[in-house]
């Protein structure tokens, strides 16, 4: 069976589960597993990718699309 097939039948089987534990694990699952890829093999940005991210940070800040310090921690408290 091939990666797309696999893939496919994953989120088949993922849509019909109505069990919130076992989402949460696999969602928490999947946010470990890539953070840990990301860690050995982290994907260096072109200089176009890296200017488009500050550009769109500058955009967001003149137009107020930012949190204060205040507000993130208040949210990160909310998530445990």
């Amino acid at each position: 069976m091939d990666l797309q097939v696999r893939k496919i039948n994953f989120v088949q089987e993922f849509l019909r589960l109505s069990d919130e534990q076992i989402i949460n694990k696999l969602e928490r699952m999947l946010k470990s597993e890539k953070t840990k890829l990301y860690d050995i093999n982290p994907e260096p940005l072109s200089m176009n990718e890296f200017n488009r991210m500050i550009d769109k940070a500058e955009d967001d800040s003149k137009n107020n699309r930012v949190k204060s310090v205040h507000e993130l921690k208040k949210d990160v408290a909310s998530w445990t």
